[in-house]
């Protein structure tokens, strides 16, 4: 058996068990997968405008996301935004090492976002839209209905779990 070999990621197909009860947070989820399952369905040399394209839409994912953390009473730093800004520097060291002839490295991160989407989705992500919800904030519109609900940068958790 070949210990050096990635293990095999099943492809992530958007369902119930991601849906995070925020409509707009949803959608952008969805997209997310879609871009994903599409990204990994390519061969290696038609990978890296889509790779970039999935790059571009998780940037702004994740900078809409913490909008609403900072509108919703999180601190900026909060540990949420910190996992964010993990996942986006790996991201961006995968393009690197593909111009650097690791043609092989963007299905290894996909794969590797495959396995690590649902968990953050079902937790951190599940967390703020019961947040969102509890204090009236509205992510299409990003206002909220009552900002007396909400003392400003109070939450430095990761939105369902403080961090330690």
């Amino acid at each position: 058996m070949d210990t050096d070999a990635f293990p095999e990621i099943p492809d992530l197909v958007w369902g119930e068990s991601l849906v995070t009860g925020d409509g707009r947070m949803d959608e952008t989820h969805e997209e997310f997968v879609a871009q994903l399952a599409r990204l990994r369905a390519l061969p290696h040399d038609q990978q890296l405008e889509p790779y970039r394209a999935l790059v571009a839409h998780t940037v702004e994912h994740f900078e809409r996301e913490e909008r609403w953390m900072v509108a919703v009473g999180f601190a900026e730093d909060n540990c949420h935004a910190a996992h964010h800004r993990q996942i986006l520097d790996t991201m961006r060291a995968v393009e690197e090492h593909f111009l650097q002839g690791d043609h092989e490295i963007i299905d290894r991160m996909a794969a590797a976002l495959a396995e690590w989407f649902p968990m953050h989705a079902q937790t951190m992500d599940a967390g703020l839209a019961q947040h969102m919800r509890a204090v009236g904030f509205d992510s299409r519109t990003e206002t909220l209905a009552d900002p007396s609900r909400v003392r400003p940068a109070t939450m430095t958790g990761c939105g369902s779990v403080h961090c330690s």
